[in-house]
């Protein structure tokens, strides 16, 4: 699921931006796709909070600890809503994509880690055998794909770690990290 493009024979002519500057072009584009594209990805992160919600109140534990994760989460997803609302649009924050990229690709993890734990011994089980015949397809429920997949977020789409520098270097002054 990651990508790599190459464009060969390219003319510097027909480069957007103009040659020399795809690194400017590159962070405009992620700055438009981590604000639009939060909001969209939001209606996911509902469906999927909504149906962890629903497998704690059908399981019935009462539990005060994943009650209040939950939430928490609740909480946190309507606080991401209003800060990509604020930030929509918004060219003069080299901060803000970054801040957007941190927020959700953390509060993903810890539903993907949250859904697991709602459904307790029962999210450990797989289907015990391998689904069509190739050891690829693990034949996976929504919960268990929800948590393995969220492992991914805090990478792709450039790392925490990456948004932290960018954050440190653009946003604060702070100096460029030793390399």
């Amino acid at each position: 699921e990651f990508n790599e493009v190459f464009f060969d024979g390219a003319v510097a002519a027909e480069v957007v931006g103009g040659e020399g500057d795809g690194w400017s072009v590159a962070m405009g584009l992620l700055a438009l796709e981590r604000g639009v594209s939060t909001l969209v990805q939001q209606i996911g992160f509902a469906a999927e909070l909504e149906r962890v919600v629903g497998a704690y109140v059908a399981a019935g534990s009462g539990d005060p600890v994943l009650r209040e994760r939950l939430v928490r989460q609740w909480a946190e997803l309507r606080t991401m809503r209003w800060n990509a609302l604020r930030t929509l649009g918004t060219t003069g924050d080299p901060g803000a994509p970054s801040v957007a990229k941190l927020l959700w690709g953390g509060w993903h993890r810890r539903l993907g880690e949250l859904a697991v734990e709602v459904r307790g011994a029962a999210a450990t089980a797989g289907p015990g055998h391998w689904a069509h015949g190739t050891p690829y397809e693990l034949g996976l429920d929504e919960e268990q794909r929800l948590f393995l997949f969220t492992r991914a977020d805090t990478i792709y789409g450039g790392s925490d770690e990456i948004q932290r520098n960018i954050i440190a270097e653009r946003v604060l002054g702070l100096p460029k990290e030793s390399r």
